[in-house]
């Protein structure tokens, strides 16, 4: 695996979870090369709600992915830290990433990825068992809403109600940070305000540093910032003076 080179460690202002600079993507396809990222300067901060938003190929994927330590960059740092602890997620090793992932990242996809065989409640402790510091599953699940829902199979539960799990299940292992890659794509939207309510919830009660990546702009509307990408890089960014409540939104 390549790394990137060598540059000067930042070390993080207060508030200040992760601080990106230069960080370059690219992605060789056979003898082409697709630049999914081109030098992205970025900080989020502590309990922040984020919307990266930008059109199928603009990068927010790619740029997800690194924070969460599920790629490397070509080029650029990632630095993240909370309190003391901080560290380049660019030049850390595998094992390092591992443990940061199991640790301190909580991650919502698109497509739920829930056990089939497993209740609601047996799916979030696959993973409050391997955590260092979780809470638990019946507790995850009642700050999404779901409380009388726990010993539900997937199967029993609408595609709102298994998102929701999802979320509880990323949740459960007290992450930092919470990074969702289009947690509402593949539902309708009155289901899929229930899913934001749910997200919203969670980063006002536990104060969970989140970041949501979407293509759908009436989203953003509920951000505390919202961060445009644009063929790799940040076309425009702005912090919302008034934010809606989910059920105000509209798409």
């Amino acid at each position: 695996m390549t790394r990137p080179k060598q540059t000067a460690y930042h070390a993080l202002d207060d508030g200040v979870v992760f601080h990106v600079h230069g960080l370059t993507k690219v992605y060789q396809m056979g003898e082409v090369q697709v630049h999914a990222l081109r030098g992205v300067d970025l900080d989020l901060y502590s309990g922040e709600f984020t919307v990266l938003l930008g059109a199928s190929g603009s990068g927010k994927s790619t740029l997800l992915n690194i924070l969460g330590g599920l790629d490397t960059p070509t080029d650029g740092h990632v630095i993240y830290g909370v309190g003391d602890q901080q560290r380049d997620l660019t030049r850390a090793s595998e094992a390092d990433l591992t443990q940061y992932r199991r640790n301190h990242v909580g991650f919502v996809f698109q497509f739920y990825n829930l056990i089939p065989s497993l209740t609601a409640r047996e799916n979030i402790a696959v993973v409050t068992e391997i955590a260092s510091s979780p809470m638990r599953p019946e507790e995850a699940l009642e700050h999404v809403g779901l409380a009388d829902r726990m010993d539900h199979f997937p199967a029993q539960l609408s595609g709102g109600e298994q998102q929701r799990v999802a979320i509880a299940r990323a949740i459960a292992k007290n992450p930092d940070v919470l990074l969702c890659d289009e947690p509402t794509g593949a539902l309708d939207s009155k289901t899929g305000i229930v899913v934001l309510e749910a997200l919203q919830r969670v980063n006002k009660e536990l104060g969970t540093t989140t970041a949501v990546i979407t293509h759908n702009v009436g989203i953003a509307q509920m951000a505390d910032r919202v961060i445009q990408l644009t063929d790799g890089r940040i076309s425009k960014m702005h912090i919302n003076k008034t934010k809606l409540a989910p059920e105000q939104l509209s798409w």
